[in-house]
Order: structure tokens, then C-alpha cells, then sequence
């Protein structure tokens, strides 16, 4: 993602797309869904949703696509995307009350929308305290608004740069590192219990 500069293949599937070769966007698509997907799925915390997230995030960025200036990479381009898209669906998840998260069971089913968090390898007791420390931080990082768990992610966990997260989420890199600050502030909260009290 940190990659500034497309390479020519990129550069060329973009030129096939917008003179009409709607099968030139494949290339793009095989070379990011998997990134976009990661992202769509740290910032929504569920499977589905990210599914719909990286789809969407790419059928939106094949709209936008003759708009797109290529002085960044397209992989910023579409993390952007994928970002906003994700922001938005959390928080139509969050105004939708009906809405809700799978549960954790000991054994994941698609039917019954459960997941399964634990260490399959681990005892009785681990698995317990694996699903208890799971549903900690599933609650911690919901906790968060979409804007701070959006900068979070791309920080702790993308490695992704604050002048990127700034651009992606179109703020200043200030305001990405207070978002990023507040986050932590409010993980390490939320996640004390479960760290022994995190300074």
C-alpha cells in the first residue's frame, strides 16, 4: 500500500478501462481485492460486511475511474475508497438497531451467524479466557467512532503512513494523529482489565 508509484501494468489496465475494455479492470481487482478486503474487514469487524464493503468500494472506484489522477498509486485510490465506504456502513450499522454483530459460539456456523475466536488448540480454560479477551476487544473496537477505528487500523495495523491515513480519509495529518491518539487512549481503556492495566 505504501507504494507511491503504479507500475506499467497497472498504468495500462487503467488506459484499457477508459478506452472501453471493461475485462482490463480484472487486473486491478486481482491485484488489491485482498488488501481491500483486510482493510473493509478491520474497520467493520465482520466478514459480510467487508465482502460488501470491497465490492462496493470497487464498483464505486470503477465509476470514479476517469476522474482518478494517477500522480498517487491506485492502491491508495482505493483504500481511500474502501475506507469511506466502510465508515459509512458502520455507521449505518450503528443508526440501524436491528443490526446485529455475529455471535461467538464454540463452533462457527454461516446459518446461525456465529463465529468462532479461540485457539482450537487450547484448553477449556484458554478457550474461555481466549473468547472472554475476543469479546473485549470486539467491544473496545466498536467503542471507537468510524473515523477513529478507520485511523487505527491503517496505523497499527495496515503500517500505513499518517500522510496516507490523512489522505485517505481527507483530513489534515494532524487531525489523523489525534484520531489515531484517541483511539489507542481509548483501546487501552477499554482493554485494561484484559492487559493488567496498560500505561
Amino acid at each position: 500500500m505504501s507504494n507511491r508509484r503504479m507500475d506499467r501494468a497497472e498504468t495500462e489496465a487503467i488506459r484499457e478501462v477508459l478506452g472501453g475494455n471493461r475485462d482490463a479492470y480484472r487486473v486491478l481487482m486481482d491485484r488489491h481485492f485482498s488488501s481491500v478486503a483486510r482493510v473493509a474487514f478491520r474497520i467493520t469487524g465482520n466478514e459480510e460486511d467487508a465482502e460488501e464493503v470491497a465490492q462496493e468500494a470497487f464498483l464505486r472506484a470503477y465509476n470514479k475511474l476517469p476522474s482518478f489522477r494517477q500522480d498517487s498509486a491506485f492502491s491508495t485510490w482505493i483504500v481511500r475508497i474502501t475506507m469511506n465506504t466502510a465508515i459509512n456502513l458502520v455507521e449505518r450499522r450503528n443508526r440501524d438497531l436491528s443490526y446485529r454483530a455475529p455471535r461467538i459460539a464454540d463452533e462457527p456456523s454461516a446459518a446461525e451467524g456465529t463465529v468462532r475466536v479461540a485457539d482450537g488448540q487450547a484448553g477449556p480454560e484458554g478457550e474461555l479466557l481466549g473468547r472472554e479477551a475476543a469479546s473485549l476487544r470486539e467491544t473496545a473496537m466498536a467503542a471507537l467512532t468510524p473515523m477513529e477505528r478507520a485511523a487505527f487500523t491503517m496505523r497499527h495495523m495496515e503500517e500505513v503512513p499518517m500522510s496516507e491515513i490523512a489522505e485517505a480519509l481527507n483530513i489534515t495529518v494532524n487531525s489523523a494523529k489525534q484520531a489515531v491518539f484517541r483511539a489507542v487512549s481509548k483501546l487501552r481503556r477499554s482493554l485494561a482489565p484484559v492487559a493488567g492495566g496498560l500505561r
